[in-house]
């Protein structure tokens, strides 16, 4: 018997039910939904002739459901998934269908594509920050690999913000109040300068409270403040020319939040086995959000500071448009994170915070090692030109185009700071035994500390190039309902990396001001091995190079059929590839092209990992690109007079020398990056839109993932494909909503919005063996807004004013969690709980 899979069978029905006579017969109604302009396809057009599955958010929705910055659309948009990186706020860690990226480093690149006004935003760094003035989001699911390039494999996101008028003058002021001491101003001003001229400024600042107090000193978890401002300049030089230039900056103080242990450490922590037994008793565990935690030494402030410029030159002809894009942005990000145990304990410590002790003066020869924020400086140049048209008399619509990036990084994590010190836990090794190796001494429980000492420098510079066509036919049979797409794209990727690291390992014997180098451990290895130690090896690469070039042609097609004036379907066919890159958290150098002599240099991947693997590559041999090839079914419709919309696809997806990402056990941080991954995707995405009257409007957003790793070969070619998991891929995820238009009276119209935003439990980034401990259970949540608007001023604008809740009932649930930790085998981040608050708007 033949099965049918779950989505093939919605599609099936979707269809059948459009064929219905009764919808065809509809009554005219008088009202309908609104349409949809979206630029998925580099050119402006409605969202039911893209055959693309994408979700936009316009201007006024955006305000609805208060979403100011894209962390804001993780729980609106089903497939895609947002949280924070574990030790920045400020960094995204975006997935789309499944597919994205779980370690941000500046040596690998997303495969979730952020645009800004068309300009390519290299890093997932700074991508939590608001953003002044939006006028829409677009959320493209699926690889995108003909126009959008390198790097969107699983999908993209277009932010964009709103252009200058010389039409008139425009006044927008918003304040925002609420709990967790939140005040918000944005303020937005359109300026007409001439007939020809415009400019428009926004100036936003921020600031609210987190919702875990730091006991302990330092700042408290999750208080955060933004500043930003934007300039655009409009200038229309001719009636065929269009100039359009922006700046803008955003500064981003924040505290970063704070991991809490759900579940004491049980399972082996190889380097940090010692000490893990000690390590719980000095930490907090629970299955519940803690109101409170302490940090052990003050909890410093991160920044972020963003700065671009962009210049799009626009010129018009009769049938055809030439543009221009050229940007350039700057990143600096120096974040501050410490992931102790939550109850302030100075003789337990996972932070950079300054260290003093005789492991200091052995290594340095100084009293104590200095406070180190890790930071990040990052430029990125591009210049892209498109042209675009129609020819044989609007038979054949095409866009061609050529791009150039160029993006240059430092992450620095130096001098030689902290990392981790502990004491290590009784028992491990008998004190009397210790003694004994060290000359004798009767040795106090609680005197013997196990310290780690680390200073690291990453350097990149990454080129790339790529020239691309899209081609739309409609031949003249059918009465012009179809439509024929052919696309493709070639690119080049030359990527550059150099790696300083140097991490010391020390055993301190505090009374006797004694500390032990790990590496030089003599008669006494056999002792602390016994005790449970595993001893790190030569963790020192100095000025290690790395650098590899890679190239993709990647090809789509796509067939369209106008079944009827409002429904349409279409059949796609696309490839798109993931560039290759370096893993700046691999223990091993690889294969540098030095002398193994040489101090910091040499291959040393002959030799066992940390985990005692020998896995023959390291850093500078980095790892190739990914490939994807996915085929989309899709059904774009709007029935009913326009009052009901419903568009639906069903998709597969092959991933090819799929990059995969795992911690070694054993360890806190290493990983190793290899292509040895193959893995599917199935799925249904519907969007369905229906307003039963002209004051209602009802949303329903739904979709099925099937994400499976069917091939992960490991070093000797044994089959791993069933020891892997997708980090972030929701089997159902949902969002229902109710827009109700209550009166429409002289002095306002009175509204209420309802949500409620489903995500299904999802696998984190550990091995399918140790899943349980990075799970992250399903939860829903509830969201309403009631607002009074169009609250006229005389002759002077409107008022508008809106009093929302978000999570409305205070549902506790995880966004993140990790199981490496010493004192835990399960720390989570908790995502926020309820907030509430009054807008109030102002509009001339």
């Amino acid at each position: 018997m033949n099965k049918i899979s779950p989505y093939a069978a919605g599609l099936c029905a979707l269809t059948t039910v459009f064929s219905c006579n009764s919808i065809a017969e509809a009554k005219k109604s008088g009202f309908a939904l609104e349409e949809v302009i979206v630029t998925a396809q580099k050119k402006a057009e409605s969202l039911q002739d893209t055959p693309i599955s994408l979700t936009a958010f316009g201007e006024e929705r955006l305000e609805i459901d208060g979403i100011s910055s894209l962390g804001d659309i993780g729980s609106k948009v089903p497939s895609l998934t947002i949280e924070p990186f574990p030790i920045n706020n400020a960094t995204l860690r975006i997935f789309i269908r499944g597919v994205g990226i779980s370690d941000v480093q500046v040596t690998q690149d997303p495969p979730v594509g952020i645009y800004v006004d068309g300009v390519y935003i290299a890093r997932s760094t700074g991508t939590a920050l608001d953003v002044a003035e939006l006028q829409r989001i677009e959320v493209l699911r699926g690889p995108q690999g003909t126009l959008y390039g390198r790097n969107t494999t699983g999908g993209a996101i277009n932010l964009i913000t709103k252009r200058p008028s010389v039409e008139e003058f425009e006044l927008k002021q918003k304040f925002t109040v609420g709990n967790r001491n939140l005040f918000t101003a944005k303020t937005s001003a359109n300026i007409p300068l001439g007939d020809t001229l415009a400019a428009k400024v926004a100036y936003l600042n921020t600031r609210m409270d987190g919702f875990i107090e730091n006991t302990g000193p330092g700042g408290d978890f999750g208080d955060k403040q933004v500043e930003g401002y934007r300039i655009d300049l409009r200038w229309d030089i001719s009636d065929s020319l269009t100039l359009d230039y922006a700046y803008d900056s955003s500064d981003y103080e924040y505290y970063n939040y704070m991991y809490q242990s759900i579940r004491p450490g049980v399972q082996n922590k190889g380097q940090a086995e010692p000490v893990r037994e000690y390590a719980v008793t000095q930490s907090k565990h629970s299955e519940d959000r803690f109101d409170d935690m302490a940090t052990a030494r003050p909890l410093e402030t991160s920044a972020t500071e963003i700065e671009g410029h962009s210049l799009i030159i626009t010129k018009t002809f009769e049938n055809a448009q030439l543009k221009y894009i050229g940007a350039y942005r700057e990143l600096y990000d120096a974040a501050y994170a410490d992931l102790g145990g939550g109850i302030g304990s100075e003789n337990y410590r996972t932070d950079s915070h300054a260290y003093c002790g005789p492991s200091v003066q052995a290594q340095t020869g100084e009293d104590c090692l200095p406070l180190v924020v890790p930071q990040i400086n990052q430029e990125q140049f591009s210049h892209e030109f498109q042209f675009s048209g129609s020819a044989l008399n609007g038979s054949i619509d095409y866009i061609t185009g050529a791009y150039y990036f160029e993006e240059e990084a430092t992450e620095n994590n130096s001098p030689l700071h902290h990392q981790f010190s502990s004491e290590i836990s009784d028992g491990v090794i008998p004190i009397p035994v210790l003694g004994a190796a060290i000359g004798s001494v009767l040795l106090d429980s609680g005197d013997v500390h196990l310290v780690n000492m680390l200073s690291q420098r990453y350097d990149i510079k990454n080129t790339a190039i790529a020239a691309y066509g899209q081609f739309t036919w409609t031949p003249r049979i059918l009465d012009e309902r179809m439509h024929l797409t052919f696309g493709a794209r070639y690119s080049q990727d030359e990527r550059e990396a150099l790696k300083n690291q140097t991490d010391k390992t020390y055993v301190e014997i505090r009374s006797l001001d004694m500390a032990i180098d790990m590496e030089n451990l003599g008669t006494l290895a056999p002792i602390l091995e016994q005790g449970g130690f595993l001893i790190p090896g030569d963790r020192a690469f100095n000025n290690v190079q790395a650098q590899k070039d890679f190239d993709d042609s990647s090809f789509s097609f796509i067939a369209e059929f106008d079944v009827t004036d409002d429904i349409n379907v279409y059949g796609k066919f696309v490839q798109a590839y993931k560039s290759g890159g370096f893993n700046t958290r691999d223990p091993q150098r690889g294969a540098t092209g030095e002398a193994p002599g040489t101090p910091g240099k040499g291959d040393d991947t002959a030799t066992p990992a940390p985990d005692g693997n020998v896995y023959g590559f390291g850093f500078a041999d980095g790892f190739d690109e990914e490939h994807v090839a996915s085929v989309e079914l899709g059904i774009k419709s709007e029935l009913l007079d326009r009052r009901l919309r419903i568009n639906a696809n069903v998709f597969t997806s092959e991933y090819t020398e799929m990059q995969l990402n795992f911690i070694l056990s054993g360890t806190i941080a290493d990983t190793k990056v290899t292509n040895a991954g193959e893995a599917t995707m199935r799925g249904l995405e519907a969007d369905i839109t229906y307003l039963p009257t002209e004051n209602l409007m009802l949303m329903f957003n739904y979709a099925y993932l099937d994400a499976e790793v069917t091939k992960a070969e490991d070093e000797f070619g044994n089959d791993l494909s069933d020891s892997f998991v997708f980090y972030s891929a929701p089997k159902n995820s949902y969002t229902a909503a109710a827009d109700w238009t209550i009166a429409n009276m002289n002095w306002g119209t009175v509204a209420v919005n309802i949500s409620y935003n489903f995500m299904d439990n999802r696998n984190g980034g550990s091995r399918a063996h140790n899943a349980r401990n990075t799970f992250i259970s399903d939860y829903g949540l509830v969201n309403g807004r009631l607002s009074l608007s169009e609250i006229p001023v005389g002759n002077y604008g409107k008022f508008n004013i809106g009093i929302w809740g978000k999570n409305l009932a205070d549902e506790e649930f995880e966004i993140t969690a990790i199981d490496n930790l010493p004192h835990s085998d399960r720390t989570v981040i908790w995502g926020d709980p309820r907030s509430y608050g009054v807008d109030v708007i102002y509009e001339y």
